[in-house]
C-alpha cells in the first residue's frame, strides 16, 4: 500500500535557555514513508497545546524524557486514520494520542510514546473538547480539587486561574461550597472568572497591590491552594496558609526554566511545617484507571450547566509555536487548541 503524504512538522532546534527564551522551532517540510505492516497513517486534526509543552522542549526532569534536538516537538492531539496495515487501527477511526506538532504521523509501535486510544464512534464530545474540558486538563482540575479537599466555607485559592485546570477546578471547589479566589493576569480575566465561572473574587497579578489584594480576597487565611503558576505566587499563599492547609501543585509555569538559577525558590516554605499544611504534586497519567469516571462526571456537569468552559482556538499547524507563546504571555485565556486540519463530520 502506497500512502505517502507531504508532511509537515515542528522539529526543535534549539532548547531555550530560560523562562523567558523561546525554543527554536524549524517547520520542515517532509513526506511520510511508505506503510509497512504494523503501521497506520493517522492525521492530526486538533492539537493540545499546554505549558507542559515547554517542559518537553526542556531538559527538565519529567515522567517523559526531553524531546531530542531535530526531533518532532511532542504533543497531544486527535487525529483520523486515514490508511492502516494494521487492524487496531482501522481507516477512518478517530484516535487520541501522542500526534506530535506534525499534519501526519507514522504510527508503529517503536514510534508512539504511548499506543492510540480509538475514540469511539460517533465521537461523544468534539475533538477540541476531547483534548480540554473532557480531556487531560479537565481530568488534572478534578484530581486537584479531590487533593486540595476544601470544606464549605473553607477560603481556596487558585492560580491562572483563567486557564484551563484553574478555570474548571475553581468551580468544582465552589460546588463544593468554598469560598474561592482566583489569581488571573489582567482585569479582564477577573472579570471573567467572577462574573461568567462563578469565583468569589479575583486578584489581578499585574497590578502592583497584588499581594496586598490576596490579603485582603482572604482575610481568614487560605485553607487550599490549586497552584498552577508557582514562583512569586505560591510564596505568598504559603505566607496566608491556614494550619492543615492542602497544597495542590498541578504546575509551576513561573518556573519552567531548566537552570536552577532562574527559578524563583520560595522563602516561606517553612510554614508548610509551621502549618503542619501538605502540598502535593501529581501528575494525571498516574491516574489513568480513573479517566472514564472522572470524564462522566465532568461531562454531565457540562451538561446541566453547572460547570463551563472556553476554548482558545488557533488555525493552523504553523501557528502552533504562538499559541504556546500566548500561554507563556498569559494572553490565553481556557484551553488552547490548534485546529490543524477540518473537522469531518
Amino acid at each position: 500500500m502506497a500512502v505517502i503524504q507531504q508532511n509537515r512538522a515542528f522539529r526543535l532546534r534549539r532548547r531555550p535557555a530560560g523562562v523567558a527564551d523561546a525554543p527554536e522551532l524549524e517547520l520542515v517540510a517532509e513526506r511520510t514513508s511508505e506503510l509497512a505492516d504494523g503501521q497506520a497513517l493517522v492525521r492530526t486534526l486538533v492539537l493540545s497545546v499546554d505549558p507542559s509543552s515547554r517542559v518537553f522542549l526542556s531538559d527538565i526532569r519529567s515522567e517523559l524524557p526531553p524531546v531530542e534536538v531535530g526531533a518532532v516537538v511532542r504533543g497531544l492531539g486527535v487525529g483520523r486514520v486515514v490508511a492502516s496495515r494494521r487492524a487496531d487501527l482501522p481507516v477512518g477511526a478517530h484516535v487520541l494520542g501522542w500526534t506530535g506538532w506534525q499534519d501526519y504521523q507514522v504510527a508503529d509501535d517503536a514510534a508512539l510514546v504511548e499506543p492510540f486510544t480509538v475514540l469511539p464512534d460517533p465521537l461523544p464530545a468534539s475533538p477540541e473538547d476531547l483534548l480540554g474540558v473532557f480531556g487531560l486538563t479537565g481530568i488534572t482540575a478534578w484530581l486537584a480539587v479531590e487533593i486540595a479537599a476544601p470544606e464549605p466555607g473553607a477560603t481556596v485559592v487558585v492560580s491562572a486561574a483563567a486557564g484551563a485546570v484553574g478555570s474548571v477546578a475553581g468551580q468544582l471547589a465552589r460546588e463544593r461550597g468554598a469560598r474561592v479566589v482566583g489569581v488571573a493576569g489582567g482585569p479582564d480575566k477577573c472579570r471573567y472568572v467572577v462574573d461568567e465561572l462563578g469565583f468569589d473574587a479575583c486578584v489581578d497579578r499585574h497590578d502592583p497591590r497584588w499581594r496586598e489584594l490576596l490579603d485582603a480576597a482572604t482575610p481568614d487565611g487560605i485553607d487550599a491552594d490549586v497552584e498552577n503558576a508557582g514562583g512569586e505566587i505560591l510564596d505568598h499563599v504559603l505566607s496566608r496558609i491556614n494550619t492543615g492547609a492542602r497544597l495542590a501543585m498541578c504546575g509551576m509555569i513561573a518556573d519552567y526554566s531548566a537552570d536552577p538559577a532562574q527559578r524563583h525558590g520560595l522563602r516561606n516554605l517553612v510554614e508548610l511545617v509551621e502549618q503542619r499544611a501538605t502540598a502535593r504534586g501529581f501528575l494525571v497519567t498516574d491516574h489513568a484507571d480513573r479517566f472514564a469516571e472522572i470524564t462522566a462526571e465532568l461531562a454531565a456537569r457540562v451538561a446541566d450547566g453547572r460547570l463551563r468552559h472556553s476554548r482558545d482556538l488557533v488555525n493552523g499547524l504553523e501557528n502552533a509555536p504562538v499559541a504556546l507563546d500566548r500561554i507563556f504571555r498569559g494572553d490565553s485565556r481556557g484551553k488552547v487548541i490548534v485546529r490543524v486540519a477540518p473537522i469531518l463530520t
